[in-house]
């Protein structure tokens, strides 16, 4: 494995155990230390069996090391009190330690490697001497004593290299502190030491448009200043990351797309779509229009938005592949190939694109039979070159080359640089009639046309136990997207187990070899609810992940729907965050929102050079009436399915500059007002407030409130002004003034990012006031 940039290799680290909580019997913490999977007693046992009883296990390592990651060994098969979920926390000293880990193991018998935190959001580099491991659920029930078998830990431990990043580690540290007692120096308005300090130490304690914009908003109330310094920062991009992370509105076009003769890709679901960014053109294959599968392809053509037909039946034309559907498509931005791979047989279940889980519409076909064999075929095109437009048949059985058997809803991702393309999940087509299968996790090397199992499904390989991974889901019906500056893959959501729909995240570290779980319940974080079929394309440069839901489980009647909600997930620090993607605001002269009907079945590109989502078809689910101006059919006197051949793209709104700027300014003129209320008369503030407040008021937020609530202010102060207050001093009301120009000048730095800014939180915070009590 390589390391990390800027280091070697990981290495495996020595250590010894400095502490345990009371542990069962024999089970002694030493017991880690050595990888006996087929001995039942080498394993650490906690003693209490009350889930609300903190137990822990504390490393130490033989010498300070840069921890990378931590590995699991555990028994030969699945045990009862196997840990579950559990911390890892780590630091120099064994009373300062910070998380790095939260996850969960799974009740197997493979060993699991973690990726572990070792990074400030600084970028930093940390040492560690301490790891302490606290396990937090036991995999069967709870009388069952928390079990670890085995423990490994890897990362750096060349002493010169700890040394510089210990040195490096100690110096951010040492600043860090500086900067928070400047903060508080200035906040308590010491500042002739926070001026001989600020001299002295030569640390900034924010970027300089942000100390300017302190002193002439609060230490002086010069407003017209405050108010030309937020223009400068808005000038200098400080507010950039602020309007990026602001609430997204989806901007829907309809795109028509016809050729010259009017034709287009008819109606379908469980297609397959990849783009050429370079060229700005799309292409589509195959699906499933209802009644049979489908070989046609075809281009669109972005500029000119105008679909070609490349051929109607592929198969048949120049070799290329038969009709199929929930198949999927990878296109190589380096050699300009395509990959296609996969099919849903149509003797198989219920799929992408059909969405009964009673198997009512379960595809059938006369000639399929129980002998039939079902080859897993290996397709790649030539968009470029002297073969331009020929198909080439690398693999008529991936099966038989180590590779993936015949499997459907799986998912596809190509990295380019290195020309690998990766292959996760999916279901598998073998004819039979028993417990649903799934495929494994697998990578393609492209020079050397070699498959390599990355992780095994325990229904599909029973007797494999040995890969590296095994913390990520099998699924189907999911996402999984390469971020090529991480080098890393982000799967998440889909199906397991034949219906059970899932809301979880893990992201697979490529060069390390090394999986971890973003999320359990994204859901419970914030997130979509648990998808099937949803469908996402990855922004490497804006760190974010867009999402097109997919089928739901309806709460009443636990029937599958298909989602009503799209949404973002900003992966710039980990876990991320996610937010709905909100319908654009209509125009005064619009009735509603243009922007297509929900679906599932459907496909995705992202164009990331003109940030835009084309999404195409899909299935619309059992409606009656009218779709898109043609009359739907039905079934029996029952809505029938009906596919889609709407073609949409959509950009996303984020508020502007100006935005920043207008909210900065309300905040620093309803300061400014409330003390035109205590210095000049009534008239010229309220003339203030019809002037030069009300304009900048953006009514459709609480602005509308605060801008209600000045005026009452304007007539409480002047009703006090007849009053004798004779307990309020200068000196309590320029404390109180202070206060207040502070409390605004913290709501503006909402607009800049965390490194352009004062340290965060108050260092009268930090300090644990019980323990320093105790020792007084």
């Amino acid at each position: 494995m390589e390391g990390a940039p800027g280091l070697p290799s990981p290495e495996t680290l020595t250590f010894a155990i400095a502490g345990c909580s009371e542990h069962s019997g024999r089970y002694v913490a030493e017991n880690i230390l050595v990888n006996r999977p087929h001995d039942q007693t080498s394993r650490w046992s906690g003693l209490d069996e009350d889930p609300h009883i903190k137990q822990w296990l504390l490393l130490r390592l033989d010498k300070p090391a840069v921890i990378q990651s931590i590995s699991f060994g555990k028994y030969h098969k699945p045990h009862p009190c196997n840990m579950k979920e559990f911390k890892i926390y780590a630091g120099l000293n064994a009373n300062e330690m910070t998380e790095i880990l939260h996850d969960s193991l799974k009740n197997d018998s493979s060993p699991e490697t973690f990726s572990l935190r070792y990074t400030k959001s600084t970028g930093v580099h940390f040492p560690s001497r301490f790891v302490k491991i606290v396990p937090l659920t036991v995999h069967g029930d709870t009388r069952y004593h928390i079990s670890i078998w085995h423990v490994s830990l890897a990362g750096i431990k060349d002493e010169a290299i700890v040394e510089s990043v210990t040195l490096k580690f100690n110096n951010y540290r040492e600043t860090a502190a500086l900067r928070h007692i400047l903060k508080h120096l200035r906040a308590r308005r010491l500042l002739s030491p926070y001026r001989s300090l600020l001299a002295m130490s030569d640390v900034q304690i924010e970027h300089p448009l942000v100390t300017r914009l302190y002193e002439s908003l609060v230490s002086d109330g010069d407003w017209a200043e405050a108010e030309k310094v937020i223009h400068i920062a808005a000038e200098a991009g400080l507010f950039d990351t602020f309007l990026q992370a602001s609430q997204t509105r989806a901007v829907w076009k309809r795109l028509s797309g016809a050729d010259a003769d009017g034709d287009y890709p008819s109606r379908r679901g469980g297609h397959a779509m990849c783009i050429d960014e370079d060229t700005g053109v799309i292409y589509l294959f195959g699906g499933w229009d209802g009644q049979n599968s489908l070989d046609d392809f075809w281009v669109y053509t972005i500029a000119d938005d105008r679909w070609q037909r490349i051929s109607e039946h592929a198969a048949a034309n120049n070799g290329g592949p038969g009709p199929r559907s929930c198949h999927r498509m990878a296109f190589d931005s380096k050699t300009g190939y395509i990959y296609l791979l996969g099919r849903l047989s149509d003797s198989d279940g219920d799929s992408e694109d059909v969405a009964d889980p009673s198997g009512e519409h379960t595809r059938q076909s006369s000639s399929d039979t129980a002998n039939q064999e079902y080859p897993a075929e290996f397709y790649r095109y030539h968009t470029q070159g002297s073969i331009a437009g020929s198909w080439e048949l690398l693999s008529g059985d991936t099966a038989s080359a180590g590779g993936p058997p015949l499997i459907f809803d799986h998912q596809m991702a190509m990295d380019s640089a290195a020309q690998v393309l990766y292959v996760s999940g999916g279901r598998v087509c073998d004819g039979s009639s028993g417990a649903v299968k799934y495929s494994g996790f697998y990578s393609y090397e492209v020079s050397s046309n070699k498959w390599t199992l990355l992780q095994y499904a325990s229904l599909l390989f029973p007797n494999i136990c040995s890969c590296t991974l095994e913390s990520l889901t099998v699924h189907a019906g999911h996402c999984m997207l390469f971020e090529p500056n991480e080098r890393s893959l982000y799967i998440f959501a889909g199906m397991e187990d034949g219906d059970r729909y899932l809301a979880d995240m893990y992201i697979y570290d490529i060069e390390n070899n090394a999986s971890s779980q973003v999320f359990a319940n994204f859901t419970a974080a914030g997130g979509p609810d648990k998808t099937f079929t949803q469908r996402a394309v990855i922004d490497p440069t804006l760190q974010e992940i867009y999402v097109l839901c997919g089928l739901t489980r309806s709460h009443s009647t636990s029937l599958p729907r298909p989602g009503r909600t799209n949404w973002l997930y900003r992966y710039d620090e980990q876990p991320g965050k996610w937010s709905r993607i909100l319908p654009e605001t209509p125009n005064s002269d619009e009735r509603a929102t243009i922007q297509p009907r929900t679906r599932y079945g459907h496909q995705i590109v992202y164009d990331s050079r003109n940030k835009t989502v084309y999404l195409h078809g899909g299935n619309a689910g059992r409606v009656f009436g009218e779709a898109d101006g043609e009359e739907l059919e039905e079934q029996g006197g029952r809505a029938a399915e009906v596919r889609l051949n709407d073609l949409w793209s959509m950009t996303l709104k984020r508020p502007e500059a100006e935005e920043a700027i207008r909210r900065a300014k309300f905040e620093i003129r309803c300061q400014q007002f409330r003390e035109m209320c205590d210095n000049i008369n009534a008239v010229d503030a309220l003339r203030f407030l019809q002037n030069d407040i009300a304009d900048i008021v953006d009514h459709s937020t609480s602005e509308t409130e605060t801008f209600r609530s000045l005026l009452a202010y304007l007539l409480s102060k002047q009703s006090l002004a007849s009053k004798t207050l004779p307990h309020e001093t200068g000196k309590e009301i320029s404390t109180a003034m202070t206060q207040a120009r502070t409390r605004v000048f913290e709501n503006l730095l909402q607009l800049f990012p965390s490194d352009a800014k004062e340290p965060s939180p108050n260092l009268v915070d930090m300090i644990d006031w019980y323990e320093e009590s105790a020792h007084d």
